[in-house]
């Protein structure tokens, strides 16, 4: 595990896959206890990759089989920033049914590391919870001067629930100057069964990436290419009202060293990606009729220079200096349905010619002032362009002998000043100090800004149908946006205390969080609408607003290691405990707060063999938001088991997930809408978790 400064509250579950942790602060990089997980074959060959980011203590919203929305310290979506090779990608969807996560597969991931809270600068900006960076190039050079084979492997896997099936391939060539890498992976589910038995509707899917990177080096610069494809031709979306019918993407990523003078470095990306979506229905699990188009692009680059400067006083400091550039460009349209009264019969054009551009210069710095000090500073200053051009609806025409809401809106919306321009400031602060060889102590504080998406500022129908079909939190409401959003600024304090053992047989963490927002995007009612002919299919029209919040919270870790106890080469235990409160200034609480969380696994490995026993404890969901219709889970607890057999070129894996077939509701599952269609008069229940599953998979490498 390598740690990155400056000091960052960072959340994780180390179990069966992962290394024993190692923590010791030598170098200013070498730090804070930021968690980076290299690529590792052990356990876990393929599968959900928002699985492995749950062991680092990040939490999801859930949505279709591959498009998860990362939660971390109770803030979801686009608060979260996701870098992949350092790439900022932009969920191209109304729903955000394809935010970046879903781009990449778990067995293309070459390592992982997550930051909450409290971020450097230098990893980005646009975003106030955290930032999680992914690695999928894989360069790897060689000592001969001949372009040559090096290794490769398939690997496939079968979960019963849902008759689901992963496969995945990779290639390596490699020389002196070149290497060549290539990573593919395929899965195709089912919809998958809950703890009773009962399919929870509109849950299958179907997903392929593919990733071709390709690097030439010298003595000075190395120079690498990234060629990405993905295809989801279906996806379904049990807590939306439409479904993903395709998605099409392709994208070319750029990276670009160079050592300096005096050890100086230089670093650029340039990334370019474009997006076809369409949505609609598939399955006679959630039928209709309805199509929807977005067109997307994300053009970037980031130039970064980092210089090794001595300070009177210090050891050792190296200051980052960088200026990036970030162009979003969006077009989102419902074609119309042939003879459709309601539906034509023009398009109706939700987003126009969206624009989102981003200017940003920061200044970052790591210092380390003495053998047992570190700081970090830095302050980035971003400028966020935001336009969009003149919509349309599907007519003009009075529905059921009543008012047009949309063309009204529509009317409103065209007359109005669109184009919105915010300046954001960003700093951050961050000190750690060892106290001894066992102990130490960060303390941070650091401010955060996330100006408002497209969608957030220019959906703009009224009608319920319309405003349906925006909103990507699960919940069954409808949602208006607004041009004057403010921006959000999110200050942050907090702390982390860390003592382990000499012999580093066992360690301790407790990271406490406040996090104070203003101007946090949130919604109000400004209507109501019924999905049946009862209250409990009642439902909200509600338009984004700005609202100051409070968040808080602790995250509590514990590591041990046993040698050669009982026979056993190694055991190892991992737990953690993870809690967080989030409310309005008024105190209404927020939306999407997972409860209590404990998690402990139990791991043993002796010779080839290595399996895991893990439970999770989610406690009672009795804190909701009234206004988003949110509803109460009870507590829950899941086991799972995993075994797995390595020898030579091969890797064997076994397990059975929720061991118990316990049945439980997901407290960040948002309501299933599927199952509410199919029964008109029943209420939005939450999404129904996986019931126990048995898995195998195998890896073999050549």
């Amino acid at each position: 595990m390598q740690k990155l400064f400056p000091l960052a509250r960072t959340s994780f579950l180390v179990c069966t896959a992962l290394n024993t942790l190692s923590i010791h602060a030598e170098t200013p990089q070498d730090t804070t206890e930021v968690i980076e997980v290299k690529g590792h074959q052990s356990q876990r060959t393929l599968g959900d990759l928002s699985q492995q980011l749950r062991e680092q203590g990040v939490d999801f919203s859930a949505a279709g089989g591959v498009s998860a929305l990362p939660v971390i310290n109770g803030m979801m979506g686009d608060r979260v920033k996701v870098i992949i090779d350092g790439a900022e990608l932009t969920a191209a969807c109304a729903n955000q049914m394809n935010p970046p996560l879903s781009y990449i597969s778990a067995n293309q991931v070459a390592a992982t590391q997550v930051i909450a809270g409290i971020t450097p600068v230098r990893s980005g900006g646009d975003n106030i919870a955290g930032v999680i960076n992914l690695e999928q190039m894989r360069t790897q050079f060689s000592d001969t001067e001949q372009l040559s084979w090096q290794q490769g492997y398939f690997a496939g896997e079968y979960q019963s629930n849902g008759d689901k099936w992963l496969a995945g391939a990779g290639a390596q060539w490699a020389s002196k100057s070149w290497s060549i890498d290539y990573q593919g992976a395929y899965e195709e589910s089912n919809s998958y069964e809950d703890g009773h038995g009962n399919t929870v509707l509109d849950t299958l899917y179907q997903a392929q990436n593919h990733a071709l990177t390709t690097a030439w080096r010298d003595e000075r610069q190395q120079f690498t290419t990234k060629l990405t494809a993905q295809a989801i031709p279906y996806q379904g979306f049990p807590n939306q009202y439409m479904d993903m019918t395709d998605n099409q993407s392709l994208g070319a990523h750029v990276k670009y060293q160079r050592n300096l003078a005096q050890g100086a470095r230089f670093t650029s990306y340039f990334n370019w990606q474009s997006v076809e979506h369409e949505m609609g229905f598939f399955t006679d699990e959630k039928p209709g009729m309805m199509p929807m188009v977005t067109d997307a692009s994300d053009r970037s680059y980031k130039l970064h220079w980092t210089l090794p400067v001595s300070l009177i006083g210090s050891h050792a400091s190296d200051i980052t200096l960088g200026h990036e550039l970030f162009d979003y460009q969006l077009d989102d349209y419902w074609p119309a349905l042939t003879g459709s009264m309601m539906m034509g019969p023009n398009p109706y054009i939700n987003i126009n010619d969206g624009e989102r551009q981003r200017v940003a210069l920061f200044a970052d710095s790591d210092t380390q002032l003495t053998n047992d000090w570190w700081i970090n500073a830095g302050v980035r200053i971003e400028h966020v362009r935001t336009d969009a051009g003149k919509v349309q609806p599907y007519n003009d025409s009075p529905m059921m002998g009543m008012l047009n809401p949309d063309a009204a809106a529509a009317t409103t919306f065209n007359q109005a000043e669109r184009k919105q321009t915010d300046t954001l400031v960003d700093y951050t602060v961050a000190v750690k100090h060892r106290i001894n060889a066992q102990q130490s102590l960060e303390l941070g504080i650091a401010q955060k800004n996330r100006a408002p998406n497209l969608y957030e500022r220019y959906s703009w129908g009224r009608g319920t149908m319309a405003t349906t079909m925006i909103g990507w939190f699960g919940d069954g409401n409808g949602y208006v946006g607004r041009i004057d959003l403010k921006p959000e600024t999110a200050q942050t304090l907090s702390a982390t205390y860390q003592l382990e053992n000499a012999h580093d047989d066992w360690q301790l963490s407790l990271s406490p969080f406040y996090t104070r927002v203003d101007d946090y995007v949130d919604a109000e009612v400004i209507g109501t609408f019924n999905r049946g002919t009862s209250l409990v299919t009642a439902r909200n029209i509600l338009q984004m607003t700005n609202v100051d919040a409070t968040l808080k919270g602790i995250d509590a870790q514990y590591n041990q290691r046993w040698s050669q106890l009982l026979g056993v080469d190694e055991w190892r235990l991992s737990a953690s405990a993870k809690y967080t409160h989030g409310e309005q200034h008024n105190g209404r609480p927020l939306y999407q707060i997972q409860p209590l969380t404990l998690r402990v696994a139990l791991s043993q490995q002796w010779g080839a063999w290595e399996q895991t026993v893990a439970i999770e404890h989610v406690a009672e969901k009795d804190r909701v938001d009234p206004q988003r219709l949110e509803n109460r889970t009870e507590a829950y607890e899941l086991i799972n088991w995993q075994l797995s057999y390595t020898a030579a070129q091969w890797q064997v894996n076994m397990g059975i997930t929720n061991v118990l077939d316990e049945f439980y509701r997901q407290p960040l599952g948002g309501v299933n809408i599927a199952a509410q269609k199919a029964a008109a008069n029943d209420g939005f229940d939450n999404i129904a978790g996986a019931g126990r599953s048995i898995n195998f998979g195998v890896r073999y490498t050549f």
